[in-house]
């Protein structure tokens, strides 16, 4: 079993609370507009980690990451990209992916709104943990916390870190 705590479009900003909430996850998957290669490197000291590279995110961190990864994880087959869309809403490049990969899990970032929902059409699971930095329209920095065992997703949750503001819970 392992346990992933999931975050995204951080613009630069690592809120505190995200080493509370993810002191026990086996690795922290970022799906992008990480912001700089110093929070990254933040990040990977502390966990394992694994990300993609966002639209706001530059040469640095394009060399650093890729535009999308496809990897398996406790017998999940896991694809994430920063600009995804959601189920009934994927740009057709995503689409096609999705149809030749057929992963069980789809993660994607960039809308900054928080969704985990089931995709009856491709037989997926789309997760988006909303944005966790202090830059964008959100209303509430979220993460998402899941664990992953047999091919399964197990006990997802969504937090909130506080207000956009800057303030934590």
């Amino acid at each position: 079993m392992k346990s992933i705590g999931l975050i995204s479009d951080t613009h630069d900003y690592l809120d505190p609370l995200v080493y509370k909430y993810f002191a026990d996850v086996d690795e922290i998957w970022h799906a992008g507009d990480i912001g700089s290669a110093r929070l990254a490197d933040e990040l990977s000291a502390f966990k394992p980690f694994r990300a993609v590279f966002g639209n706001i995110d530059g040469a640095e961190l394009r060399r650093m990451f890729k535009e999308e990864e496809f990897f398996d994880v406790e017998q999940l087959k896991v694809y994430m990209t920063h600009i995804g869309g959601y189920p009934g809403r994927y740009p057709e490049r995503i689409k096609q992916r999705l149809k030749d990969l057929r992963p069980g899990l789809f993660i994607c970032g960039h809308s900054h709104i928080l969704k985990v929902m089931f995709d009856k059409q491709l037989q997926l699971i789309h997760m988006n943990p909303g944005a966790a930095g202090i830059h964008g329209f959100h209303l509430k920095k979220t993460l998402i916390r899941f664990k992953i065992e047999n091919g399964k997703i197990l006990e997802p949750q969504a937090i909130e870190l506080g207000n956009r503001s800057g303030k934590s819970n």
